[in-house]
């Protein structure tokens, strides 16, 4: 399993991804629930178009995956996700995000391809990023644990999916919104002993 790891968008490494995918058949599935929370549909509309015109523009095709259709049901999504080379998650709210993936069972599916190493990508950028961490403890400086778009009975889920060992600081030090958020983030991070690695926006992790 490989991982493209994003602070914003696709980043400055798009031959990386480009190269990390020659072999395949070029299907992403695009996931976008990190946004569900999101009220101003058109604005939710034109940010998705934008992430997939950046991908198209790379050579991909790309399809929107949405979990919503696979609540409480873990087996059509992973033969779902079977038809794809890579998985990319957009960012908006990580916690909104980990409520997603545990009803549909994406999280436990990721771990199991984690663990049997399948031949895919994960690529995503911000909350499709923090989501991989030990904890989700802190990004509540910048997300929202409260957003619940799929029925207050839920609690705010804290876990990370504990596929990387430290947390992930997107919009470090960056032109974007959140980065003042971030450095709360951090600082938290720091504080709490939780290994982490910053990046600035356009800066990427790779994990081959």
């Amino acid at each position: 399993m490989k991982f493209y790891l994003s602070s914003y968008k696709i980043g400055y490494e798009e031959q990386r991804l480009i190269d990390m995918t020659k072999t395949g058949n070029k299907k992403v599935a695009y996931i976008n629930n990190a946004l569900d929370f999101a009220t101003d549909l058109e604005r939710k509309s034109k940010s998705d178009a934008s992430d997939i015109s950046d991908l198209l523009r790379l050579g991909f095709i790309v399809d929107i995956l949405d979990l919503k259709k696979y609540f409480h049901n873990p087996e059509g999504l992973e033969d779902q996700l079977n038809e794809y080379d890579v998985i990319w998650i957009r960012g908006g709210n990580t916690f909104v995000l980990a409520q997603a993936m545990r009803l549909s069972g994406f999280d436990e599916i990721l771990k199991k391809y984690y663990r049997d190493n399948k031949d895919i990508v994960y690529g995503g950028y911000s909350a499709g990023v923090c989501i991989l961490g030990p904890t989700l403890k802190g990004i509540d400086f910048a997300d929202d644990p409260n957003q619940k778009p799929y029925g207050e009975e839920f609690q705010a889920i804290w876990d990370g999916l504990h596929i990387l060992d430290y947390a992930v600081a997107p919009h470090y030090k960056s032109d974007h919104p959140e980065s003042r958020d971030i450095d709360n983030y951090i600082e938290y991070l720091i504080n709490n002993k939780i290994p982490f690695k910053a990046l600035r926006d356009g800066e990427v992790i790779i994990i081959e």
